[in-house]
């Protein structure tokens, strides 16, 4: 049974991870109604939120029925992240996690995100305040180091266990491969079988189903795993039922109906799009890119609807 705080989230939990423009509440409602034991919402900006812009503030909106759900934040200055940490709280979400791990240049380039792993002694800061500015669990996120010359991970993990964080989740790249290569679980393993650590190591990178879960369950021995872009428009990834090509589809157009109605039709599409765009559903149809130009494109849910419709007798064909 693995637990993080207080919170029980039974034998070999798989997570879903916090994506920007992806996690969104209806996508998470979904993920978790399929069998995901966690979710995340989209990481969100500290210095936003403490400057109170509408649009990140509206990422705290979380429901019952997605719980346990955790918030996400990032972000370099150390008042900026205690501050947003306090706003999250009252969000009501039930852990706060930080992301010490985001490679995209406009978080790492700024030294936030994974850009802290060339500050260690201020993100274990960052992690001390946070940890002692609130009472719900705080959780990391990060990556094995910035490049293959700083591999920190093995040291870092007893670091933050040392300020009082309740689980750390470990993707399994350097910040400098992005998303490229293979992930190396190797040093996850490692981190996990270190007699010192007795938070819950949870594992991210190259998980593209439930039977890589299982594997890296065997092989590695985490206490979680946790599934990213493997989801996009797939959040039955979590089930191991197998649907059919009409229930999927009914599963998009439920997330976009979602979506408008918890968001707002011009976000909610926006959102719901990327999910469409990257779906594995519509693989089957023959030259689909003028379909998925045409999905991108939509502003009306009237016409998302339309053209799911049009996928839907296609692949009937």
């Amino acid at each position: 049974m693995t637990k993080i705080g207080n919170i029980e989230l039974g034998e070999r939990p798989v997570f879903l991870a916090p994506m920007e423009d992806v996690t969104d509440i209806g996508f998470r409602l979904l993920c978790k109604r399929f069998g995901a034991s966690m979710v995340y919402t989209e990481f969100v900006s500290a210095e936003a939120l403490v400057r109170d812009i509408k649009s990140t503030v509206q990422k705290l909106t979380i429901a019952d029925e997605e719980r346990p759900v955790g918030i996400q934040i990032y972000g370099r200055d150390i008042d900026a992240m205690v501050d947003a940490a306090k706003i999250v709280e009252q969000a009501g979400p039930d852990l706060i996690d930080l992301n010490f791990g985001c490679p995209v240049k406009k978080v790492a380039g700024k030294g936030a995100g994974a850009g802290m792993l060339q500050n260690i002694d201020k993100l274990l800061d960052i992690t001390r305040k946070v940890v002692d500015a609130v009472n719900l669990p705080v959780t990391v996120k990060t990556r094995l180091g910035w490049n293959n010359e700083n591999l920190v991970i093995t040291t870092l993990a007893e670091q933050l266990q040392d300020c009082g964080i309740k689980a750390l989740t470990i993707h399994g790249r350097t910040r400098a491969q992005m998303y490229t290569g293979d992930a190396d679980w190797t040093l996850i393993g490692e981190v996990k079988r270190n007699p010192r650590i007795h938070i819950p190591i949870i594992g991210n990178g190259d998980i593209k189903s439930l039977d890589d879960a299982d594997r890296a369950f065997d092989q590695y021995g985490v206490d979680a795993v946790m599934i990213g872009r493997a989801t996009f428009g797939c959040p039955w990834i979590f089930s191991r039922k197998e649907l059919t090509l009409d229930e999927k589809i009914d599963v998009l157009e439920e997330q976009l109906r979602i979506n408008v109605e918890r968001i707002d039709e011009r976000r909610g599409i926006l959102h719901t799009r990327r999910h469409l765009a990257a779906s594995p559903v519509f693989k089957g149809i023959p030259d689909f890119r003028q379909t998925r130009i045409a999905m991108l494109r939509a502003e009306k849910m009237d016409e998302v609807m339309q053209i799911l419709e049009q996928c839907r007798e296609r692949l009937r064909q």
